[in-house]
């Protein structure tokens, strides 16, 4: 893997070191089951540049294709949405409950952020008019319930503010 990643930066592209070493296992079994043979043995025909100049390759046609623009993306609470910001305040608390479990955390905010997006979405999409009932979803409303219930949430969108709360529960975010 690190063939393939020095033989990447020589070529001027940055890659995730799981990216790459998903990309060389994944060749490396196509080659064994092809060829029949074991995957130790594969690895004779392990090429670093060659793997690097597929990836280089794919690289750039995506960046050229402007597909990153193209994919869908979920729907967006706005930014000063008060559920976007009650998840944001539960990161500390999450960070405190769970003994510093970062995975546990980043878990419990991807499913409570997909859930606002998704009732966000629903509102605003015709397509899911039929899915949600009769009694549908008032948006409207469970945003004014949040806000009435903590009017100052808008607080969690401050970085100062975020970080002297998880400071508070005992943990600090640095960068090693």
């Amino acid at each position: 893997m690190g063939q393939t990643l020095a033989e990447l930066a020589h070529r001027g592209v940055t890659l995730a070191p799981s990216t790459v070493e998903d990309t060389i296992e994944k060749q490396v079994t196509t080659v064994a089951e092809r060829l029949g043979i074991q995957v130790r043995s594969a690895w004779r025909y392990f090429d670093a540049a060659a793997i690097a100049d597929r990836l280089v390759g794919s690289v750039r046609a995506f960046e050229e294709s402007g597909s990153d623009k193209d994919v869908g993306q979920a729907p967006m609470p706005p930014i000063d949405n008060p559920e976007l910001a009650l998840v944001l305040a539960g990161v500390p608390d999450s960070l405190a409950q769970s003994g510093g479990d970062l995975h546990a955390v980043i878990i419990n905010v991807a499913v409570n952020a997909w859930m606002a997006g998704h009732i966000h979405g629903e509102d605003g999409c015709t397509g899911c008019d039929g899915s949600r009932g009769p009694a549908g979803h008032d948006w409207q409303a469970r945003m004014r319930v949040i806000t009435d219930a903590q009017p100052d949430l808008t607080k969690w969108f401050n970085r100062e503010v975020w970080t002297r709360a998880v400071n508070d529960a005992g943990y600090t975010v640095t960068r090693r």
